[in-house]
């Protein structure tokens, strides 16, 4: 009878209250500069000490941190630098998730094996595009005589 009670009182209150926005569960992924098990352990409980964080794991090998919870993005980027460490948001996309991994300024020395700098911050990929407009407009069906090669 109780629960019967909070749900309507619920239900005819919920006009005059705010309800907060609720934060959905979502990975952080970071770049974290760390050189040593004491690096590690320190970045590791800052971030656990979160509100909201349910894991956090960390690849000290690739420089990797991930996040895991009710957390923002922002907040975690900023929890970790409290730390005094280096860090980012994960710059890096799998290598087979690019389509052009050769163009210039794509691929990145420094990225773990098996990715490439995230192209969607490259402005080159948006001119290739217009190239390959370019290509397929060159030969129309509708007009057979408008070749633009001759």
């Amino acid at each position: 009878m109780g629960g019967t009670l909070q749900y309507i009182s619920g239900i005819l209150g919920s006009g005059h209250k705010h309800k907060k926005k609720k934060k959905q569960l979502q990975t952080v992924e970071l770049k974290v500069r760390m050189d040593c098990d004491g690096c590690e352990l320190k970045v590791k409980n800052a971030l656990s000490s979160m509100k909201g964080v349910q894991s956090v794991d960390i690849n000290r090998k690739q420089q990797k941190v991930t996040v895991t919870g009710y957390v923002e993005e922002n907040k975690v980027l900023k929890k970790a630098k409290s730390t005094g460490k280096k860090a980012e948001i994960w710059p890096y996309v799998p290598y087979n998730l690019v389509s052009h991994p050769y163009i210039a300024q794509v691929y990145d020395k420094k990225a773990p094996p098996g990715y490439v700098r995230n192209v969607e911050s490259v402005t080159i990929s948006s001119t290739t595009y217009k190239q390959e407009d370019q290509i397929t407009s060159m030969f129309s069906d509708d007009n057979p005589n408008a070749c633009s090669v001759m």
